[in-house]
């Protein structure tokens, strides 16, 4: 037996390991599993090269409880190891034994999927367990070997009589531990974690049902067998070619991520690069609501099959983190800050693919099926919405695929928008103006006012659209957003032609005052006599499009320097100057009757603006029905 101390910088570096390496204790058994994953694919390896001439078999992994002796066993098939590899890889901690192998074996074969990094990844082990244990042999003709350890810089090595190649790892876990040694709790880690990796891994076994023989009974049970019960699958779908799979694979593959979503995706895209950077995965639309802190289920990031976090941000661009799926990338920096990731040129570039894939394969989805896009939108639009605020490539990508509805179901893209609007919707400064509402039912009156006027009505009610509008302003010439309550429609497109008053300057401002007298001191009310159709309505209630929007703006967040998120709702109540009744009001004798005229044709105008409520709407209704008595 040898005994000797392990080569560290430090004499105290498993009080560090456990205390700062890693903060999440259970990531030790991920690590141990990933070591034996790399075991397993090193052989692989040799075997296809023709390095190693041993019978490989179908290698799996296979995780053991002893909950009587208090142990925790992680066996695998792999490549093993001999003293002298247990001496330097195991005992001088911060050497790479994989970092090694890729050297020597780099020209050999690119693509041999190691995960490699077998050094400090061992030592969480002792972050659960008293003393450690190793039991390997090579697959080279040489002893078995016995390594074991107590958490200290001790350790003792020597022959061991294990006759199988590979490697079995032994945690005596701890008594702050005990956690580890129950069934449920590794299963839960070995699918949190291992889910996908690339070597079969069992645990335990599983009774399958056998289909029943010919000619047996209905009563009779189906018979039973005892199999391995392998926890996770080895070829996940984003490991595959596009051309493998077919539409069903990728919705099945979407179930098994997230098993509790009863959503279908609405589409997915594949991600495979392998230069200048490696990267695969898959990336779902799910259906999303208006609710978007209520988002759970997130994109996970892998590195070789091994799950790392579902914490994307810094990887991902911002405005894709609502999607869902699985991004597996090696050449992702690990434990590191988000400054740090922002700042990574691998990271940049593989977040800027991601974004070019996305907004290629929305524009194909489009070009290629552009009835099904267009249903699809409502559930998709937030996110193309805010790639188009945060990133300007992404927005100028977006011109051909992003839609524009309008309340009456119509989808266009801008240009057509454009086209389809600019002769009757330009103004007299040669600027188009373009009308939307946020509501079809509270607005429905303004829409209908405007429809009348030949004008195109839009559908914008997402909850970043007062944003996308000014992006769309400060982005392109002479072109401004109007909802169509901001204003009178004469005033929210101004022709040449102005509409003459028949009511005089003195008659507009003894109006104006009998109507401010109405609405008392305290109203919220600014007052405006215009002239305007005749058909148009006689009281109209309008808000001020810039105080509006700056206000929204500054409730999702942004464009708040004008602190206008807590400032009342503000209010413009329109006297068309030219409407016989607004004459009536004008030339009644009795202010009795005015104020009653007054009074119904505010209430009608707040009514149709959703404004009147509680106690105001009982006096207009019960006012109402005096007046028709």
């Amino acid at each position: 037996m040898t005994t000797g101390k392990i080569n560290v910088s430090v004499e105290n570096i498993f009080p560090l390991i456990k205390k700062f390496l890693y903060s999440d204790h259970e990531i030790f058994l991920r690590e141990l599993i990933s070591n034996a994953t790399d075991a397993t694919l090193k052989l692989k390896h040799l075997v296809s090269i023709g390095e190693a001439s041993v019978e490989l078999g179908d290698p799996m992994i296979e995780v053991k409880i002893d909950k009587e002796g208090k142990k925790l066993h992680v066996i695998d098939q792999g490549i093993g190891m001999t003293e002298e590899e247990v001496k330097k890889y195991i005992n001088e901690v911060a050497f790479s034994g994989a970092e090694e192998f890729l050297d020597q074996y780099k020209d050999a074969g690119k693509d041999a999927g190691i995960i490699g990094h077998f050094g400090l990844g061992f030592y969480s082990s002792f972050m659960v367990a008293d003393r450690v244990d190793i039991f390997t042999k090579s697959h080279k003709d040489a002893p078995g070997v016995h390594w074991s350890c107590d958490g200290s810089p001790e350790f003792t090595i020597e022959p061991s009589d294990r006759e199988t190649r590979g490697t079995e790892i032994v945690l005596h876990i701890a008594e702050d531990s005990t956690e580890f040694l129950e069934e449920a709790r590794i299963r839960e880690l070995l699918q949190k974690y291992n889910k996908f990796l690339p070597v079969p891994i069992k645990f335990g076994m599983r009774t399958e049902t056998l289909p029943k023989p010919e000619g047996a009974k209905e009563e009779d049970p189906a018979p039973t067998q005892e199999v391995d019960d392998i926890i996770n699958n080895p070829t996940p779908a984003w490991t595959k070619k596009p051309s493998d799979l077919k539409d069903e694979d990728y919705k099945a593959f979407y179930r098994e991520l997230y098993p509790m979503q009863f959503e279908e995706p609405l589409f997915h895209i594949h991600l495979n690069v392998d230069y200048p950077f490696n990267l695969t995965g898959i990336l779902y639309f799910p259906k999303l609501n208006q609710d978007l802190a209520m988002q759970k289920d997130r994109i996970q990031l892998y590195q070789n099959q091994v799950f790392i976090t579902d914490n994307v941000e810094g990887i991902v661009p911002e405005f894709l983190t609502m999607l869902r799926g699985v991004i597996d990338s090696p050449d992702i920096p690990l434990n590191v800050s988000r400054s740090y990731l922002q700042a990574d040129g691998a990271v940049k570039k593989i977040s800027s693919y991601i974004s070019r894939k996305v907004a290629d394969k929305l524009n194909s989805l489009f070009k290629e099926d552009r009835e099904n896009f267009e249903k699809k939108w409502d559930d998709i639009k937030i996110v193309i919405e805010y790639g188009m605020l945060s990133e300007d490539k992404f927005f100028e990508k977006a011109e051909s695929f992003a839609l524009y509805p309008t309340v009456d179901g119509t989808y266009y893209t801008f240009a057509e928008l454009q086209e389809k609007v600019k002769d009757a919707q330009t103004d007299k400064d040669e600027k188009l103006v373009l009308l939307y509402a946020s509501d079809k039912e509270s607005q429905h009156s303004y829409i209908e006012a405007a429809k009348a006027k030949g004008y195109e009505v839009l559908m914008m009610d997402s909850p970043i659209v007062a944003h996308l509008m000014q992006k769309l302003e400060t982005s392109k010439e002479k072109l401004s957003f109007a909802r169509v309550d901001a204003d009178h429609l004469d005033k929210l497109i101004q022709k040449e032609e102005t509409q003459i008053s028949k009511l005089s300057d003195e008659e507009k401002d003894k109006l104006k005052g009998q109507v401010e007298e109405v609405l008392g001191e305290k109203s919220s009310y600014m007052v405006q006599m215009e002239a305007m159709d005749s058909n148009a309505s006689p009281f109209m209630i309008t808000e001020p499009e810039f105080m509006r929007r700056m206000k929204e703006m500054q409730q999702s967040g942004g464009g708040g320097m004008f602190g206008m998120g807590n400032m009342p709702d503000m209010y413009n109540l329109v006297v068309n100057t030219n409407h016989p009744l607004v004459g009536e009001i004008l030339n009644t004798k009795t202010g009795k009757k005015r104020t009653r005229l007054i009074s119904q044709c505010l209430d009608l105008a707040r009514l149709s603006k959703g404004l009147l409520k509680g106690e105001e709407l009982t006096s207009f209704i019960h006012r109402s029905y005096d007046m028709v008595k």
